[in-house]
């Protein structure tokens, strides 16, 4: 990589903290007051607004829904100041009803790709299961029973399976999941939204979580499977469809079989930057604090091509509009 290419990427992922800092703050200003639309369309707004200032020609590829759906950043969005044409993974809140019940691990998230790295897909859901680095290719598979995979990953991991903890959204369709886990003699952690958080636990040392299995949104998927890229990990996916329509939109949107399994590579390839601001303090990120006229913010920011993860504290001061700008820290 060229001195100037590198220097580059190095500013850009400083410029998509920026964006998520300032989607972060305007959403802390509805953290508990039980309104996530509100909430939502404070974030999105905010961080559009910050892309302003990105040198880049982004075109949103994975976002919160169609255009017709406005004030959403939609599939197919441009996006930035200008420069190298980038595609753009957005979840501008990652937790609207955590934020709404000020509950842990709303963020705001985005991810950024040379054209054609992530995966096109449109906002519906996917299938999901991811474990961290270090281990054989083939430890687990999404077409395998959970207990399986259970078992794999213990053995890969040199443990029982009683060490073993699976995080998975808690939602009636996992039930099965839950109770085939918890049969297998593994531990199951239950989190109400969120699971880029989740997923991205699965693969950090230390968190307590080991696998994360489960079916959530695609845009979710392909945003964690970015961070994946920059911090290693395995995962597979697959959309799950609830109508032609869906299928037929998939099938617009891409050249593969729209039901085939996914690799972390088919979700993103290539050199991803990832960028992510703590709303609400969770497991992965402290959220934001506000007092008067500052807050101070906690970002995690990744690169896959030199691997390097950063945790940022922002300090951000409102009278002097030092904040979601060219002029942020």
């Amino acid at each position: 990589m060229s001195g100037s290419r590198y220097q580059t990427d190095r500013n850009l992922a400083l410029e998509l903290v920026r964006v998520t800092e300032a989607a972060a703050i305007a959403a802390s200003r509805w953290t508990g007051r039980g309104q996530k639309n509100e909430a939502d369309g404070a974030a999105v707004e905010a961080m559009r607004s910050a892309f302003d200032t990105v040198a880049i020609d982004g075109t949103v590829v994975i976002g919160e829904g169609e255009m017709d759906e406005a004030p959403m950043l939609y599939i197919g969005e441009k996006v930035g100041a200008g420069g190298p044409a980038m595609d753009i993974a957005v979840d501008p809140l990652e937790g609207t009803v955590l934020t709404a019940k000020n509950a842990p691990n709303a963020l705001t998230v985005v991810a950024l790709a040379e054209q054609g790295r992530f995966l096109h897909a449109p906002d519906i859901y996917m299938e999901k299961i991811a474990v961290g680095a270090g281990l054989p290719d083939d430890v687990v598979d999404i077409d395998a029973p959970i207990g399986r995979n259970l078992r794999s990953l213990a053995q890969a991991r040199k443990c029982d399976i009683s060490d073993l903890t699976l995080c998975t959204l808690d939602r009636d369709r996992h039930d099965e999941l839950i109770a085939r886990t918890r049969e297998a003699g593994a531990r199951v952690m239950l989190i109400s939204d969120g699971d880029v958080a989740g997923i991205i636990a699965a693969c950090m040392p230390d968190s307590g979580v080991h696998i994360f299995a489960g079916s959530g949104g695609a845009p979710e998927g392909v945003l964690a499977a970015a961070a994946l890229r920059c911090i290693g990990g395995h995962m597979q996916a697959r959309l799950l469809f609830e109508d032609e329509a869906q299928v037929k939109r998939a099938q617009d949107m891409a050249t593969h079989d729209p039901r085939r399994r996914l690799s972390l590579e088919d979700l993103a390839s290539g050199d991803v930057l990832f960028s992510a601001t703590g709303v609400t303090t969770g497991a992965l990120l402290r959220g934001v604090k506000r007092s008067g006229d500052h807050a101070v913010t906690h970002s995690i920011v990744m690169r896959s091509k030199s691997g390097t993860v950063r945790f940022i504290e922002g300090h951000h001061n409102f009278a002097t509009k030092t904040w979601g700008g060219p002029a942020a820290a």
